[in-house]
């Protein structure tokens, strides 16, 4: 297997562990970073626009928007599973933390569902906008398109999965500004932190593998 196909089965790891690893933990419990409070599940959820940033870069739209379907596959399938892990009948005497299961997984149900609609779209927006930058730049400012298309993406990811949630019942909406304002810094802080990662990548990766060319059309070369 050449080097740019295993590193494409990497990228993709990454995505999908923090995307589902994110749905798990969800808002379950909720952390301080940057002076800001987050739910933990989201601390994985900036790897995903990483690794699809990445993806998009160097492997053109189609391979992105096809990650980001199974991504949305994948998480129903971990549902499911979950799903059936609940309803078996519990082993007596066996599980040492049948409750502690069952209370994840009910609180886990809701957020996945509104998650994975609002990672759908966030996602979606997020590789187009990266290619509309790169048209409009004419492949050029890297910075500009991983931040653009991430910053934007990750206020409709935010707002959507916050909005489903409350109107479910599951968060209060005086919860709702404050939480908001919160999730949607920490992400524009990491969108500015990964930029120079990206950078480093693309630089390390030049002359080893093909990366995916701009052209007029906007729509990168597929490999």
């Amino acid at each position: 297997m050449e080097f740019k196909e295993k590193l494409f089965l990497f990228l993709s790891g990454i995505f999908l562990t923090s995307l589902v690893l994110g749905n798990v933990i969800g808002t379950t419990k909720f952390v301080n970073v940057f002076g800001l409070t987050v739910p933990a599940g989201v601390l994985a959820y900036p790897f995903t626009f990483l690794a699809t940033d990445l993806i998009c870069e160097l492997y053109g739209k189609k391979r992105a928007q096809t990650l980001v379907w199974i991504g949305f596959f994948m998480n129903f399938f971990m549902l499911g599973l979950m799903t059936l892990g609940h309803y078996l009948q519990d082993a007596q005497g066996i599980s040492g933390a049948t409750s502690t299961f069952d209370s994840v997984y009910t609180f886990m149900v809701g957020n996945v569902i509104a998650s994975m609609i609002a990672y759908l779209i966030a996602q979606s927006i997020d590789v187009r906008m990266f290619h509309f930058w790169k048209r409009l730049t004419k492949g050029k400012h890297l910075w500009l398109r991983n931040n653009g298309s991430t910053i934007v993406s990750q206020f409709v990811d935010t707002s959507t999965v916050l909005l489903l949630l409350c109107f479910a019942g599951a968060i209060e909406w005086n919860r709702f500004w404050s939480l908001l304002e919160n999730g949607f810094l920490f992400k524009v802080i990491v969108a500015l932190v990964d930029t120079p990662v990206i950078y480093g990548v693309i630089y390390i990766l030049k002359g080893k593998i093909d990366i995916a060319p701009y052209d007029k059309k906007g729509f990168a070369y597929e490999g």
